[in-house]
């Protein structure tokens, strides 16, 4: 912040006011109806992701590879404050869209693989007889033969609001104001204090963690950790469900459950239908390691969004980008939290 401060001594010198350095100096209706448009154009784009099957009929699999929709609003501030200072909605119209193209890209690839089954055919031949006579029988061949499928890929990237900022070409003085208005939120940390995204712990690289000798000794959680932990490091697959086709959330927790040995098969289940279909709610009170922890409004959708395996000591194993142990208490995943629930016998 030694950029920063620095600039708040040449920019408070020129306008006699150091309030002004660290404010954003649009209307708090404007700035609300802003941050609503910038909303409205991720909603569309969540609802061209949801909408692939029925804009792109015909296909045999989708798969998806999909970065989540969101950002920070007080970084949206800050840089239209940076750029415009006493902004409307209608002036910055334009820039938003600029931003917004910026930050996410969504793209559709259409694949065609070349693959192989095993038909029955039906054949007939003739069958001599010692008397001379003849029948016709029927008899039934396998064959390999070779087919289309059609895959349709989506995937959509988010470089994430902040990048966007720093790779937008601003002077040293402009990344330093900046920097000022995301510390002091502008002076009006009010505007976005109830939005999950105002505040996002950094991207967690993953954590390092030892589950304590003395947890192991429950068997069956024992087990689920042997089968987890072989995928520590896997990255995230949306819609993936095994070691050959990568994981994600769900498919993880659902894979290690079916595979942990424990004698359970839940089939490959959502988050929402691991809770659903397979647990009994607990209380966090209640908790144990091997408990199954839900979370929810991780991206949009009804119900859980999220799964994780609880290790116990505020930590969980699950399939986040990549395969790793997480701390449950940080503010993202505190504020995302839905419950806890025991897999059924």
């Amino acid at each position: 912040m030694t950029s920063a401060s620095s600039f708040v001594g040449a920019f408070t010198g020129a306008v006699s006011d150091s309030t002004v350095a660290t404010s954003y100096t649009a209307d708090d209706s404007e700035i609300l109806a802003v941050e609503q448009s910038y909303k409205d154009l991720e909603t569309d784009l969540q609802n061209t992701v949801n909408n692939v099957p029925y804009d792109h009929p015909g296909y045999d699999e989708y798969k998806y590879d999909l970065s989540e929709i969101n950002h920070n609003p007080y970084q949206l501030a800050a840089l239209l404050t940076v750029l415009y200072e006493d902004y409307t909605e209608e002036e910055v119209e334009e820039k938003l869209q600029e931003i917004f193209d910026a930050q996410y890209e969504l793209t559709l690839t259409p694949v065609i693989e070349i693959r192989t089954r095993t038909e029955t055919r039906t054949g007939t031949r003739t069958v001599h007889h010692s008397d001379g006579t003849t029948t016709t029988e029927t008899y039934t061949y396998d064959v390999e033969v070779q087919y289309e499928w059609h895959i349709m890929k989506t995937k959509l990237t988010n470089e994430t609001m902040d990048a966007v900022v720093r790779n937008m070409g601003l002077t040293e003085d402009q990344m330093a104001r900046y920097e000022l208005l995301l510390e002091t939120q502008g002076n009006k940390s009010y505007l976005f204090s109830g939005d999950i995204y105002a505040n996002p712990d950094p991207v967690e690289e993953g954590e390092e963690y030892d589950i304590p000798a003395e947890m192991l000794t429950d068997q069956e959680f024992a087990n689920m950790i042997r089968e987890g932990e072989k995928y520590i490091g896997m990255e995230y697959v949306w819609g993936g469900s095994s070691p050959s086709t990568g994981f994600d959330c769900s498919g993880f927790v659902s894979y290690v459950i079916n595979h942990s040995g424990n004698g359970w098969n839940v089939g490959r289940q959502t988050a929402n239908g691991l809770l659903v279909n397979c647990c009994t709610r607990v209380s966090r009170a209640n908790a144990q390691p091997g408990d199954l922890i839900f979370f929810k409004g991780t991206y949009n959708t009804s119900g859980a969004s999220h799964v994780g395996i609880y290790v116990g000591n505020g930590m969980m194993l699950h399939c986040g980008n990549p395969i790793k142990y997480s701390s449950i208490e940080t503010n993202y995943w505190r504020k995302h939290f839905y419950t806890f629930g025991r897999i059924k016998d």
